[in-house]
């Protein structure tokens, strides 16, 4: 445990990133599922098969660690949005921790559906987990999934700097 970590350890934040970590892996796994079921449906809605519809089709365990920039920057952005960092008062006999995963967790789905609608997206993050291109491909589309997110919420991530509002022209 780090020394940032020892400090406020009720801090919101941490215990929304602790929700967070623990449902990467199934978040991602369905967005790369729903992604290759409406790939399936919207691209392919005559069911015609060539190679890159067989590997889709064939594929069943998705390789989602292409997707763990994309997964922390989308993170980051919900704990940016969020804002606060006090722990509220929940009536509902929830621990903060399943209260934040539950809203996690349905914030995500709700983007997912809503990127859903982007062709751009549903290629990109296909490519990334399915057809698993080359290495530097994969980087490329690393970096459109990037440009996606600043577009979609107008906000820029910067490593260092965090997360900054674009400027429109």
């Amino acid at each position: 445990m780090s020394v940032s970590q020892l400090l406020f350890p009720q801090d919101k934040n941490y215990i929304l990133k602790e929700a967070q970590i623990d449902t990467q892996k199934v978040l991602l796994t369905n967005l790369a599922s729903v992604v290759k079921d409406t790939y399936l449906t919207r691209f392919n809605p005559l069911g015609l098969v060539d190679d890159t519809i067989k590997a889709i089709k064939k594929c069943k365990k998705f390789s989602i660690e292409h997707l763990d920039n994309f997964y922390w920057e989308l993170a980051g952005i919900y704990r940016y949005k969020v804002g606060t960092n006090q722990l509220e008062f929940i009536f509902s006999g929830k621990s903060h921790y399943h209260k934040y995963l539950d809203d996690w967790t349905e914030v995500f789905e709700i983007w997912m559906e809503d990127f859903g609608s982007s062709p751009y997206f549903i290629r990109t993050v296909l490519e990334m987990t399915i057809l698993k291109p080359e290495n530097h491909v994969g980087l490329l589309a690393k970096d459109r999934l990037k440009v996606y997110l600043a577009q979609y919420f107008n906000l820029k991530v910067y490593k260092y700097r965090g997360i900054v509002p674009i400027q429109a022209a």
